[in-house]
């Protein structure tokens, strides 16, 4: 079973029992506190017979040396002391429990010889053990281990200022929460998990102090969405637009706002997409799973900040109901757009939400995020999640968060060249531009519909499901924004 580990702080000393785990410069420096669990000086034999060198999340499991009081010794890799960073710290965290799994208590000593680790560098390790520590499990009758646990159920974090530690910790903490409901509602299937289910779960932010309203068909109806409701008309399942607020801002301080795709399952409508691979689209609302989790871990942590999120909830059926390529719909901005390919569909539902926030919050600036196009994928593999945006300052800390995160970005282009290509002689744009530059042009899109306001739009199809497992996910949904997002919110706009 999936267990997520108590984390305890505490000062350095000898553990007493269970697994130790000790962080190796590379080149094999042992910090002073080794000794308290290698006395008579026996690792660095050991560190030589084996060739561990300490390269970065690189380990060797020992029995504990002799005059030791516990059990088992892990030697955990940190790399290079001078290019410790916050996002190695986490890696080495995760690493750590990776690497421990077997045991059930573990004790880490957070000394690296020349580095004084600060109370934040020992938060974002323990903050890697969480995010390791996630499986999703939920629907495994059966299990390999037999039902024992998949890691320990206790860290003890040995450092030199536990309680300053303590501290920052409960703010990582607040993240990890918000990254693993995102990974949860991106893993669950679809037969689970449908727009009205999607709608409870963020209702059930209004416990953290998030206001929550749900908007249905019949009132988008009378806003006049008529482009994320002609995506839901096929499906059976009634569409949904969920406002989350979090007030925790001045008054009079302008929101800051994030909008979230919501496909639940995206057959491609008529337009069907080929049956390989289609079980993946049970993910496509990796936007808003990203924005949920945002909102929880904004609230979580008391963020000093007016925060809007809103999700757009559908599902992209083929029925006799369904909308057909040559379609027109009219969108709340009152703009047409001709329907080519059903199949481009994440755009009509963010087009209408994008209007409507701008419209009723007039926010400092949006930020969507969505699994929007394939070719992204093609662009930038799973490394990296493709940046649009008509604001330079906006763009650059966004690049700047998913540098100190770890969820990177890579920005693409917009220009008057592309948005020709989405024009249609029917109506006034078309829904995609064709084979090339499908990201740029779906950006393009949906830049007609935020007029001025300061807007980024990314498209997380790479990075939000199927990317590489790593030192703190090996979750197939990675929960990618959470964490990039609350960073941008804390670096540049609290109190």
């Amino acid at each position: 079973m999936s267990v997520r580990p108590a984390i305890a702080f505490a000062r350095i000393a000898a553990p007493k029992k269970g697994t130790a785990v000790v962080l190796v410069a590379e080149g094999g420096g042992l910090a002073a506190s080794a000794a308290a669990v290698d006395p008579e000086g026996q690792l660095a034999r050991a560190f030589s017979v084996a060739d561990f060198t300490g390269k970065l999340a690189a380990s060797l499991d020992l029995v504990a040396p002799h005059g030791a009081a516990c059990e088992r010794v892990l030697a955990l890799g940190v790399g290079k002391p001078d290019a410790l960073d916050e996002r190695s710290w986490s890696r080495i965290g995760g690493a750590a429990f990776a690497a421990a799994k077997k045991a059930q208590e573990v004790s880490i000593l957070v000394d690296v010889e020349g580095v004084s680790p600060s109370p934040e560098d020992v938060a974002a390790l323990a903050l890697g053990v969480l995010l390791n520590s996630y499986v999703f499990d939920k629907y495994k009758t059966v299990k390999k281990d037999n039902g024992k646990a998949t890691g320990p159920a206790k860290v003890t974090v040995l450092c030199a200022n536990p309680a300053a530690a303590k501290r920052a910790f409960a703010t990582a903490q607040a993240v990890a929460d918000g990254v693993l409901l995102a990974r949860d509602l991106v893993n669950e299937p679809a037969n689970v998990l449908g727009t009205l289910e999607f709608a409870a779960k963020a209702r059930e932010l209004e416990a953290l102090g998030v206001k929550v309203e749900i908007l249905t068909e019949k009132e988008m109806r009378k806003l006049k969405m008529g482009a994320l409701l002609g995506v839901a008309q096929g499906s059976i399942r009634p569409p949904r637009l969920v406002v989350m607020r979090w007030d925790g801002g001045k008054p009079k301080d302008k929101p800051v706002a994030f909008v979230g795709k919501g496909v639940v399952f995206d057959t491609g409508g008529v337009s069907i997409k080929p049956a390989g691979g289609m079980e993946d689209m049970k993910g496509d609302m990796g936007g808003a799973a990203a924005v949920t989790g945002l909102m929880h871990a904004l609230a979580a942590r008391k963020a000093k900040a007016n925060v809007i999120g809103v999700i757009g909830l559908v599902e992209n059926m083929p029925d006799g109901n369904a909308q057909r390529p040559g379609d027109i719909v009219t969108s709340m901005s009152g703009q047409t757009i001709e329907v080519i390919n059903t199949d481009a569909e994440g755009r009509l539902v963010l087009g209408d939400a994008l209007w409507y926030v701008n419209e009723r919050f007039s926010p400092r600036f949006m930020v969507n995020l969505a699994t929007l196009t394939g070719a992204i994928i093609v662009a930038l593999g799973n490394e990296h999640a493709g940046l649009f945006s008509n604001d330079d300052e906006l763009a650059d800390r966004l690049l700047a968060a998913g540098r100190d995160t770890g969820e990177k970005l890579w920005r693409l282009p917009l220009g008057p060249e592309y948005d020709k290509m989405i024009d249609s002689k029917n109506a006034d744009m078309k829904n995609t531009g064709g084979r090339y530059a499908g990201s740029i042009t779906a950006a393009q899109f949906l830049q007609r519909f935020v007029k001025d306001t300061p807007w980024a739009h990314l498209d997380i199809a790479g990075t939000a499901m199927g990317s590489p497992s790593s030192e703190i996910n090996q979750s197939w949904g990675s929960g990618f924004g959470v964490r990039l997002l609350d960073r941008l919110v804390r670096d540049h706009y609290e109190g």
